[in-house]
């Protein structure tokens, strides 16, 4: 942990020195001397596979790879401890007369690696980070952190890349899921609101039509029953007594039951008795 504080502390004091802007003359002999990086054989150049002819982008939200090539030319091999870097802000953006510093906007993920390099050969190292902020330009600083046995250990700042860049916004596509789900979740609100406004308003325009009588299963029934019925035989008609009026009921209907269980007695019709108007009952005392 250490370590890492004091290559944090290195990085951002040598990216301050290399944005820094050049003072006047005047001003120079009473500035402290500034930090140097001490005199090593080391090349470093760094690539950008994804970067256009127009310039280098910074994708918000997707990785940007950067490829640092390190040649070591010292007699000792070299470690590659750390890759880091920076955003920077450009002295140009500032609107003073004096000039005015540049100012950091975001630090980088600050990456370990550990590669010892021979002497005399190349290594080819990659650094991956991510932005996330407006669309601008801003200076981009990338440096290495050394160790070589000739400095015994100590660690040595190498600026690996140091150059304006533009932070762009990734390109949107109709077909992306996160767009087409979006689209299908306005749709079905829209629908609803429609259908709601109809039937809530609009549908109470427009009264529905009556049926009339002549239509419909139950006409058809109707016309079944009063069509489909049979007259009555004369020889089946079976007269009711007691009635008002002699009650018809057909043959069919007067057998629609079963006489096999019903006794005999009760099945025979009982005579009627004549009884004379002026006999009196008999008294039960004689």
């Amino acid at each position: 942990m250490g370590f890492l504080r004091f290559f944090t502390l290195a990085l951002l004091a040598f990216t301050a020195v290399a944005q820094g802007p050049v003072q006047e003359e005047e001003e120079e002999e009473e500035q402290v001397d500034k930090p140097q990086s001490p005199n090593l054989a080391v090349k470093v150049s760094t690539s950008f596979p994804s970067s256009e002819i127009f310039g280098i982008k910074l994708i918000n939200g997707q990785a940007t790879q950067a490829v640092l090539s390190v040649s070591n030319e010292e007699p000792d091999p070299v470690t590659v401890v750390f890759v880091g870097g920076s955003l920077w802000t450009s002295p140009a953006d500032f609107s003073s007369p004096e000039g005015a510093s540049a100012r950091i906007v975001r630090n980088l993920t600050t990456t370990r690696y550990g590669i010892e390099i021979p002497a005399g050969q190349s290594e080819s190292i990659r650094y991956k980070f991510a932005t996330e902020l407006q669309p601008q330009e801003l200076k981009l600083n990338l440096a290495v952190v050394l160790t070589t046995a000739k400095n015994k250990g100590t660690p040595v700042t190498i600026q690996a890349f140091n150059e304006t860049v533009a932070i762009v916004e990734p390109d949107t596509s109709i077909f992306d899921p996160q767009i087409l789900f979006l689209y299908l979740f306005l749709a079905a609100i829209f629908g609803g609101t429609c259908y709601f406004i109809y039937s809530t308003w609009i549908s109470t325009l427009f009264p529905q039509k009556r049926r009339t009588g002549g239509g419909g299963k139950d006409a058809s029934r109707a016309r079944k029953s009063t069509t489909g019925s049979k007259g009555v035989d004369p020889g089946d008609q079976v007269s009711v007594l007691g009635a008002d009026g002699p009650a018809v009921t057909s043959g069919a209907a007067a057998k629609a039951y079963d006489e096999s269980w019903i006794p005999a007695g009760h099945l025979q019709r009982p005579d009627a008795r004549r009884v004379k108007s002026g006999a009196r009952p008999k008294s039960r005392n004689g």
